[in-house]
């Protein structure tokens, strides 16, 4: 049983635990030679961890621990910047860059809050890929069919694995097109993606600035939820579960079940049915916008143009250093003329208004996070394969970053089967409710 932020500061504050102990566990974890702590950590901070637990025990006992939450260990995906260590991306192009001279806003809360940075976790180069893969510092392994070497989802790779492996009790990711929620589904977490505005990108290695969200990933709802207040700068504290009866959930007939293998399409039936045994009211909707964002980018998406302009200098230097498969896309970007991503722009804002109009009558979208699951490393040897795989991770939880959605992945499938993502999708900016109804049906879908 992974421990979730809320039992921690439970045990914090009766005494069952103290932060060092809560430390020297993960870091226990990360060091086990049998576990996939060198591939899922870029770093780790093992003394300034110590030391930080022991400062927030004795704050606790004097009665003055900044939060609830202070002394709870915690994850850095490699693209947050941390005053005194250099955010590398995942990428050996950026071994020389300068150290951070302040903390990222997100960190600087983080760190208010009491919470420990335990280190700066493994990613995709430059968050450009749903899949995970890292040809410079390894590829850490979905906790699911070890033996079969399978992709952990991307692109916060390592925070993924962090929580699942118990190396984190929570960890930070960003999300482009999934990146959060790609590795919970394929790792058996949670993972949040929030209204873009409402976590400042400052600090952080951008992707695309249309389109890129700061979020965490738990062990539970309650834990993401928690975790992405102090990113916005709330007072955090535990949704409250929304009761099932009543509900009213939609299934875009569009996209999101195209394609889905048999386990991820049984297990999506299971939880479907749980949850309208419960008095959950789950209807199936046509949602022609969702048709329109393929249209819309036929001839571009942001993301390249937008990687392109930050990454050009540095590809022009270090380009030869970059995982090609990574450069490749990033170079894309030159090929977008700027009426191109006027246009896209402009279609962006229809499409959103359109969506709007039609799904406020229901409580929140539900797909599957992915189609399919994990797929073998091995897959991934051949360019084509490694891209249409890519697709399929990226497929159904871009349309919230498109959309500019809250959106979260949770575990849908039943103890012992393979690691399957149910997403819920909230409107714009309302991303209190969704925690709400999450974890109403994190409860409901519980063993």
């Amino acid at each position: 049983m992974l421990r979730t932020v809320q039992g921690c500061a439970e045990d914090l504050a009766s005494g069952a635990v103290t932060s060092r102990a809560l430390v020297e566990e993960c870091l226990a974890a990360i060091a086990n030679p049998a576990g996939e702590g060198a591939r899922a950590f870029i770093s780790v901070a093992t003394e300034a961890a110590r030391a930080s637990a022991d400062a927030h025990d004795a704050l606790r006992r004097a009665g003055r621990a900044p939060s609830a939450y202070a002394g709870i260990p915690f994850a850095v995906k490699d693209l947050y910047d941390v005053a005194g260590e250099r955010s590398m991306a995942g990428s050996r192009a950026l071994a020389d860059a300068a150290p951070a001279t302040a903390h990222a806003p997100t960190i600087a809360r983080m760190l208010a809050a009491g919470f420990i940075p335990l280190g700066r976790t493994n990613m995709t180069e430059f968050a450009y890929s749903g899949i995970g893969a890292n040809p410079h510092y390894g590829t850490p392994l979905s906790p699911w069919d070890r033996a079969s070497a399978r992709i952990p989802g991307g692109s916060s790779s390592g925070s993924g694995v962090a929580v699942a492996d118990g190396m984190a009790v929570v960890a930070l990711g960003s999300d482009t097109g999934g990146s959060c929620r790609i590795p919970a589904a394929l790792c058996g977490i949670v993972g949040y993606k929030p209204t873009a505005s409402r976590v400042p990108l400052d600090g952080v290695v951008p992707l695309s600035g249309s389109l890129d969200s700061l979020g965490p990933l738990g062990a539970s709802v309650v834990c993401c939820a928690i975790v992405d207040a102090v990113l916005a700068s709330e007072p955090p504290s535990p949704p409250r579960p929304r009761p099932l009866a009543g509900l009213r959930l939609a299934i875009p007939r569009e996209i999101v079940r195209d394609g889905m293998d048999a386990t991820v399409a049984a297990a999506f039936d299971n939880a479907l049915a749980r949850l309208a045994s419960l008095g959950a009211v789950i209807v199936e909707v046509g949602f022609a916008p969702l048709l329109d964002i393929a249209k819309a980018t036929a001839k571009g998406h942001f993301t390249a143009p937008e990687s392109y302009d930050w990454h050009r200098e540095l590809l022009a230097a270090k380009g030869a250093l970059y995982d090609p498969r990574v450069r490749s896309r990033i170079e894309t970007g030159t090929q977008m003329a700027a009426h191109d991503y006027v246009a896209l722009t402009k279609a962006r804002g229809r499409i959103c208004s359109a969506m709007n109009g039609l799904t406020r009558d229901y409580d929140a979208l539900v797909m599957p996070t992915v189609p399919i699951v994990a797929p073998r490393i091995a897959e991934l040897a051949e360019d084509a394969e490694y891209f249409r795989l890519n697709g399929l991770m990226l497929r159904n939880p871009s349309l919230g970053n498109f959309l500019d959605r809250c959106a979260i992945s949770l575990p849908g499938h039943r103890p012992g089967e393979a690691p399957v993502g149910l997403t819920l999708m909230g409107e714009t900016g309302g991303d209190h409710a969704l925690f709400a109804l999450a974890a109403g049906i994190e409860a409901a879908l519980a063993p």
